[in-house]
């Protein structure tokens, strides 16, 4: 439920035949299996972040013991290395222990998040609204609409990876076009652009809870509170982008090839004689629940309505000292509220008329079903937080920081080429570590102190993560949903391996992180603003 919690050691299906050779080319094939083989033998995100804990713990004991320190630029005091297998770092450890397990920042913001959207997806209201938008969508732009709608269906955290492809295929037959087109163009787009939406999500949530802990590095230097609305404005510039380049992908390039080929536009035969069960959603609203999604975005309206009066007017306490709400104010420390509070109502509004809804008990088994869903992730988040808490107390993230910031201004990577090689690191390691908040965890601790040196806010360092974390993630075999599709696929297409499927969304991934990185560039030489309160460069 959260950014991509995949947190196990995935690897492709031992039952899942070889792509033929002639759907890659040799290199390209060489290329994905050895892709495949190298994350195969990564170990799972817990015991990879428990390795880099020990080492963490070892190497700043070493230089605890040479007496290494470091001065933050802005700052007179030298910093001193602290080593954790010494005396003091023991007793911190184990007074500590706790505290660094539920003060991880994340478990603040995400959890109150995903209980709010469980009982909105639990109800139905989630899957109705995409349902909704499919239907009314026309055969030309069809395409177009599942670009969006997969680019938006973050909001459902990894539920979008099984709801948006079946439903997109769905339609897609309806309207007389290729049904594979809709199924993998809707696994394109809610893949390659998780990281992003028109809508704040718990991915929000999570990735500013992760920024501003590591910030804790540098207390010399003033940076802006990372908050979930922080990439807000650049969120949904890149979700129209991303979304009307998936639409145009799927139209121009997926669509046609898939005709050329001959690929099947009905279910392959089955083994039981060719007789098919019907099992997914219907891409059709019944009245009942026409009806309840009305009643829900009426009374989600009426809510947006009060929580912009109580804000807007004059005295408001959710106003800052200056009577605004920008830089910081009361409002912006609430957005974690705010979206619970919309999620709450949609989801509760939507049961009660559908009649999923019966009594709080619903409401309280349903926020109880998504937390059960989290539980791989508060298992992992145990380990983050430790690493977190000993990379920030021992000062060696600090040390890290000051470092890189010199050796870049050194040899001259500065400015948006850095941002750029930061992009393609990530896009590199998004192929091996699935995990979202695993990936972030390791790279903010580095990068976002690093990168506030030369100059950029966390939130700029944070959005630049956006563009890398996701385009890769749908050509690489660690993705457990690539399985889940590659199932679907194989409906139409019995011969189809994971070569396949790979060879299909390449044309997504280069496309996605070009444009993608073009609205970034935009931003960052016309210094927009990020979001509410938040800035590109550091004042």
């Amino acid at each position: 439920m959260t950014s991509k919690t995949k947190d196990d050691d995935h690897g492709a299906d031992p039952a899942v035949p070889d792509a033929p050779s002639s759907t890659l080319g040799k290199l390209g094939d060489r290329f994905l299996t050895g892709v495949e083989k190298l994350g195969n033998k990564l170990p799972t995100p817990f015991t990879l972040f428990l390795g880099l804990f020990l080492i963490t713990a070892l190497a700043s004991s070493i230089m605890a013991w040479m007496g290494v320190s470091v001065q933050v630029p802005g700052s007179s005091e030298q910093l001193d290395i602290k080593g954790l297998f010494t005396g003091e770092g023991l007793t911190w450890l184990t007074i500590n222990l706790g505290e660094n397990y539920i003060g991880f920042p994340p478990l603040v913001t995400v959890l109150p998040i995903l209980l709010a959207v469980g009982v909105a997806e639990r109800s139905g209201m989630l899957s109705a609204l995409i349902r909704k938008l499919f239907g009314s969508a026309r055969k030309a732009v069809l395409p177009y609409a599942v670009g969006v709608i997969g680019i938006s269906a973050s909001v459902m955290a990894d539920a979008a990876f099984v709801v948006v492809p079946p439903l997109a295929a769905m339609v897609f037959k309806a309207a007389g076009r290729h049904p594979v087109a809709g199924l993998l163009g809707g696994f394109a787009a809610v893949g390659a652009g998780y990281s992003t939406s028109p809508v704040p999500t718990s991915l929000d949530a999570l990735f500013a809870g992760i920024t501003n802990a590591v910030m804790e590095t540098l207390p010399g230097i003033e940076t802006t509170e990372v908050n979930p609305v922080s990439n807000y404005y650049f969120n949904i510039a890149s979700s129209v982008v991303l979304g009307l380049l998936a639409g145009f992908l799927i139209d121009k390039v997926l669509e046609p090839r898939l005709w050329r080929q001959k690929v099947a536009v009905d279910y392959a035969a089955a083994e039981d004689g060719g007789q098919h069960t019907e099992e997914e959603i219907s891409p059709t609203l019944s009245a009942q629940e026409s009806t309840a999604l009305k009643v829900s975005m009426w009374v989600t309206l009426l809510t947006t309505i009060i929580v912009l009066i109580a804000v807007l007017i004059p005295g408001s306490p959710w106003r800052n000292e200056d009577g605004g709400f920008l830089p910081k104010s009361p409002l912006l420390s609430s957005v974690v509220f705010i979206v619970f509070l919309l999620f709450m109502v949609m989801g509760i509004a939507y049961g009660m008329v559908l009649g999923t809804i019966k009594s709080m008990d619903d409401v309280v088994r349903m926020m109880g079903d998504s937390i059960k869903d989290m539980i791989s992730f508060l298992v992992l988040a145990f380990i983050l937080g430790q690493f977190v808490a000993l990379f920030n107390w021992t000062g060696i993230g600090t040390w890290t920081a000051v470092q890189g910031a010199a050796g870049l201004e050194k040899i001259g990577l500065t400015g948006f080429p850095a941002i750029i090689a930061f992009i393609i690191l990530a896009s590199c390691l998004n192929l091996l570590i699935i995990s979202g908040s695993a990936m972030w965890t390791l790279m903010a601790a580095v990068f976002v102190p690093m990168f506030a040196l030369l100059g950029y806010e966390p939130s700029f360092t944070q959005a630049a993560f956006r563009v890398g974390d996701s385009a890769t993630q749908v050509i690489t075999p660690l993705n457990p949903y690539m399985i889940v599709i590659l199932g679907l696929l194989r409906r139409y297409e019995p011969n189809a391996g994971l070569g396949t499927l790979m060879s299909r969304m390449i044309p997504f991934v280069i496309p996605f992180w070009l444009a993608w990185a073009g609205v970034l560039a935009i931003w960052f030489y016309a210094d927009l603003p990020l979001g509410p309160g938040s800035q590109i460069f550091l004042n």
